[in-house]
């Protein structure tokens, strides 16, 4: 072998030291070089001198603290005094004294000694004075002993570390977004959800058959109270989050949330009102607590529990525990309750809709359960988009209360949407996906985890939102049914008597399954579009949104994005295309000047024609007529025809007879019905003659 003239032979290497020194170039020195150090030693004079000696100093320098935005309370203008290392602020002693008082147990005297900053991190912090507690010594517990470490209020790259270091499941997937796991619950848990029934409440929600609050009394509250309280006190460290619910600078609710995973913390700063820096420095007390101790069971021998999973409510406390489920969604629709009680009281109507804006300043709020299009149509990149889900309506006129968006993800395509698509990138939540595990691409067609797959992000994420998320008075009240037994009409007008009708009732249909064979449609009634969350009856709701309707001019109708032409399986999902035709009409007035006729039973008013929309859809008994002579043309067409669009079937075929039309039709008028007997024997007003004019205008028959 040879190698720089040299040869070795037998696996000598003895002379390869001298012999390798020799072959490489020497390294020359400049005496007097212009860097700082001996001469004769080699510099590298690119940079100039860093000013750490170890790794850990160098590390340190990486991140520098944020300057307060306002003046501290003390006047000075940093948080350092003295030669004693750094110091918390007086706005900062206030918060955790604040944090310490929510987490206090009920049977001590006082709240857990906190401090402020990552229990990994080398770095000095304060924490808050904790007065001695008064017990006896022996009570002293090994908790009272320990101190909590609280991360507040952590912006979404801080909590993406924390998620990702110490939370299993979390990942970042290709567009930025935080994929992360709700656990075994992937869902919210509405029968183990409960509001504590004290004598207020007992005389101000609703309660029994049709309700959706589940009561508990207040002893059996404070012992989950307890359990929660003492499981985040037991941690190394808590994540607190100070927001606001509603846009609406005069009615605003300070909320706080304390939970155990970034991925709650994330969640709610995407779905709550983030509040500035001068906002949460004079921040205070909060008007609502959540304790989110959700990665813990209740305890099941506790009275009224059922299960592992208990979510809890009492108004009177302004206080919500949950333990047993980590599924983000249960703090934010949990909130969406307490706004249902505590916005009626300062006469603000509470509503599960869309709500956007034209560029004139006209404003159309959008009710609908799931599948029928609210999201879909409320987002309209003609229109500002004030909020995709709850809302309030005051005397100055609407404002969204949340701060984000909380969007389904299954099936998400860019083409069908494309603003919550370019809305999942860094910042946002997505629960529940699945995705590639080397390129990180989500695929949201993939259910292995859930169907129930979601994306929170903040509402300014959607090009068109209005910030903030004010507006006038509506001028236009749209109720969506996804009507699947294809007999209501694509749109009606409805007067006030009707608009409260059918906003109580809150109908859509649902396709009963996929099973061979089954093909019949279930109706589905939710009051006010949202049972789920209201705590009132229903019917209170519906006289405040008549009367707002009634002092603003604003105009109700009802809007069918079903079936047409037959019920599921032999009619046809009328077309997306259409139902925009119309909900522009409704958006530029023309179809306040449109001349009507009245159906039988319902007795709903129907245009005589929409631009854009073919007339034989508009009224379903004329789609009847026209089939007796071609019966062949039907059966030939659903055959060859799978045509689909983001909703479904194209609208192509017909009922194929009439006695199949009202049979049809008297069926669901029954449903009605039978849904509406739960409100028959509650009146409105002194005399109750809104409760007749109400009844009045369902289904005749």
């Amino acid at each position: 072998m040879a190698g720089n003239g040299n040869e070795s032979t037998g696996g000598d290497f003895s002379f390869s030291a001298a012999a390798a020194r020799d072959a490489l170039p020497r390294i020359t020195t400049e005496k007097g070089g212009k860097s700082p150090g001996p001469a004769d030693v080699c510099q590298d004079d690119i940079a100039p001198r860093v000013n750490f000696q170890t790794i850990d100093e160098l590390h340190s320098l990486q991140k520098k603290r944020s300057a307060p935005t306002t003046p501290l309370r003390d006047g000075s203008a940093s948080g350092v005094s003295g030669t004693s290392g750094p110091t918390t602020p007086v706005s900062s002693e206030t918060m955790l004294q604040s944090v310490s008082a929510s987490l206090a147990s009920l049977t001590r005297e006082t709240g857990p000694k906190l401090i402020r900053g990552d229990p990994t991190s080398a770095a000095k912090v304060a924490h808050v004075p904790v007065t001695p507690t008064s017990l006896p010594a022996a009570d002293v517990s090994d908790s009272g002993l320990k101190f909590t470490h609280i991360l507040h209020n952590l912006s979404p790259a801080e909590l993406y570390e924390q998620a990702i270091k110490f939370e299993k499941g979390s990942f970042v997937t290709s567009t930025g977004a935080l994929a992360t796991l709700s656990g075994a619950k992937t869902g919210r848990s509405p029968k183990d959800k409960r509001v504590v029934k004290d004598d207020t409440t007992e005389a101000e929600l609703w309660w029994g058959k049709g309700s959706p609050n589940i009561e508990m009394d207040e002893k059996t509250f404070l012992v989950n109270r307890e359990r929660a309280v003492d499981y985040l006190n037991s941690l190394d460290k808590v994540f607190v989050n100070d927001q606001y619910l509603n846009w609406d600078p005069e009615n605003k609710i300070k909320v706080r949330i304390v939970s155990a995973r970034a991925y709650h913390s994330l969640f709610m700063h995407n779905m709550c009102i983030r509040p500035t820096p001068e906002e949460l420095e004079n921040f205070g007390t909060p008007d609502f607590t959540i304790y989110n101790a959700g990665k813990f069971p209740c305890n099941r021998f506790t009275h009224y529990m059922t299960s592992s999973t208990s979510v809890d409510i009492n108004l009177g406390r302004r206080e919500m525990v949950i333990l047993g489920t980590q599924y983000a969604g249960e703090m934010k629709k949990g909130l969406f309750g307490v706004m249902h009680y505590l916005m009626p009281k300062r006469k603000i109507l509470s509503l599960h809709s869309g709500c956007n804006m034209g560029k004139d300043g006209d404003v159309a709020l959008f009710f609908g359960l799931s599948g029928t299009g609210k999201t879909t149509l409320s987002t309209d990149h003609n229109r500002y988009l004030i909020g995709d889900d709850e809302h309030c309506w005051s005397e100055a006129g609407v404002s969204n209360i949340e701060g984000g968006c909380y969007a389904k993800c299954i099936d998400l395509a860019r083409d069908k949407e494309p603003d919550i698509w370019n809305a999942i990138k860094f910042g946002t939540v997505l629960e529940n996906v699945v995705f590639d595990e080397h390129t990180r691409e989500v695929d949201y067609t993939d259910k292995s985890v859930t169907e129930n797959t979601r994306a929170a992000y903040p509402i300014e994420y959607i090009p068109n939102s209005k910030i903030p998320c004010v507006g006038p008075h509506p001028k236009n009240v749209i109720l969506l049914a996804c009507d699947a037994f294809g007999v209501l009409p694509p749109i009606s007008k409805l007067n006030l008597a009707q608009t409260m009708y059918h906003f109580i009732s809150g109908y859509t249909a649902l396709v009963a399954g996929t099973e061979e064979g089954v093909k019949e449609p279930r109706a589905t009634f939710s009051a006010c579009f949202g049972a789920a969350f209201i705590m009132l009856h229903p019917t209170k709701y519906a006289a405040m949104l008549a009367e707002k309707m009634q002092a603003q001019g604003a105009t109700g109708w009802l809007v069918n994005t079903g079936w047409s032409g037959g019920s599921y399986g032999t009619g046809s999902r009328i077309k997306l295309a259409y139902t925009r035709k119309i909900i522009d009409a409704i958006h530029s007035g023309s179809l306040l000047n449109a001349s009507y006729r009245k159906t039988d039973i319902f007795g709903l008013e129907i245009p005589n024609e929409v631009e854009g929309v073919p007339s034989e859809i508009l009224e379903p008994i004329n789609a009847v007529s026209q089939i007796d002579s071609r019966k062949h043309i039907y059966f030939l067409l659903m055959k060859l025809t799978p045509l689909f669009d983001i909703f479904g079937y194209v609208c192509l075929v017909q009922w194929p007879d009439k006695m199949a039309y009202e049979d049809t039709l008297l069926k669901l008028a029954g449903l009605f019905k039978s849904n509406f007997e739960t409100f028959t024997s509650h009146k409105i007003g002194d005399d109750g003659k809104l409760t007749e004019e109400i009844l009045a205008a369902g289904p005749n028959f």
